[in-house]
């Protein structure tokens, strides 16, 4: 009886964690229509994408790390527009590619959860790091973007250096989230076969103790569990 009581627990421990994950694409806050209508100066101009205007603003005197009453800097609006010239002026003005907004989330992990391969390829072209702890769930672009099942994303941030076996305040790494967040299905496999090539832990637990291979067999991911073994997983 104490096991199944311990059993449901669980379930409803993964389940609740699934649920506030599954937000969190939700929880990166794009400016919405009235927003950008009541933007004005550099944000207005970033967000329009107009690189030479942006320049202006920003030879006039403008804040190139303004925020807007969500934390928003222009990185951050130019990389939810996708507006590619507009970060690259703001990059060589200096502006801060690391900065968090409300939710804190930077502008690598905004890009990482749109799945957004471009913007994500200029923003660590410009020097943006893939290392930053994130988000609400201390966590990585990296681990969200294997939640998602974002296999170009994935492979970018590795080459980028993302830390591969951080854990989140869920007690999760990104292994982990390939598995316990996805469906098992293709897209997934590629995430967790990247990961498994660049050398992510297959060894760290979540908080009950499970491995990732457990954790595979227990969901019946058989293509997973056979990459899992192959690795040397226990």
């Amino acid at each position: 009886m104490a096991h199944r009581r311990h059993k449901f627990a669980r379930a409803g421990q993964i389940a609740l964690a699934m649920a506030m994950l599954a937000g969190s694409a939700q929880a990166q806050i794009a400016p919405s229509a009235a927003e950008v209508a009541r933007y004005t100066g550099l944000h207005a101009v970033a967000h329009k994408g107009d690189a030479l205007l942006v320049e202006k603003k920003l030879t006039g005197g403008a804040d190139v790390n303004a925020r807007d009453p969500f934390g928003r800097t222009a990185v951050h609006i130019a990389t939810f527009a996708r507006q590619h010239d507009v970060l690259r002026t703001l990059a060589q003005a200096g502006a801060n590619l690391a900065l968090l907004e409300n939710d804190r989330y930077d502008a690598v992990t905004i890009a990482a959860v749109a799945n957004d391969d471009a913007t994500l390829q200029v923003l660590l072209a410009l020097g943006a790091s893939a290392k930053l702890t994130t988000s609400r769930y201390e966590g990585t672009a990296l681990i969200a973007a294997a939640h998602l099942g974002h296999v170009g994303v994935v492979k970018q941030l590795i080459a980028a250096g993302a830390p591969l076996d951080h854990v989140n305040n869920l007690h999760w790494t990104a292994v982990i989230e390939s598995i316990v967040l996805g469906d098992g299905g293709t897209r997934h496999q590629q995430v967790l076969q990247a990961l498994l090539s660049a050398g992510a832990s297959t060894r760290l637990t979540d908080r009950e103790g499970n491995t990732p291979l457990s954790l595979a067999k227990s969901r019946g991911y058989g293509a997973m569990v056979s990459m899992l073994e192959k690795v040397g997983a226990r």
